[in-house]
């Protein structure tokens, strides 16, 4: 399933009708920078989203 993923990837990035290359990049580097900025919040979001899984699960 990975496989086709990444072959979809490659696919979409050679498509000269699709978005181009530049685009795709920008938007990784908007996306890279957008986690960075909120990093913690976004570390802080995972735990407590874990520990909620980890304190319900337990009653089960």
């Amino acid at each position: 399933m990975r496989m086709w993923r990444i072959q979809y990837v490659i696919h979409v990035l050679k498509d000269k009708k699709g978005i181009g290359v530049v685009e795709v990049i920008l938007i990784l580097v908007v996306l890279i920078g957008l986690v960075i900025i909120f990093k913690s919040q976004l570390t802080s979001l995972v735990q407590a989203i874990f520990q909620k899984i980890t304190s319900e699960s337990s009653g089960i």
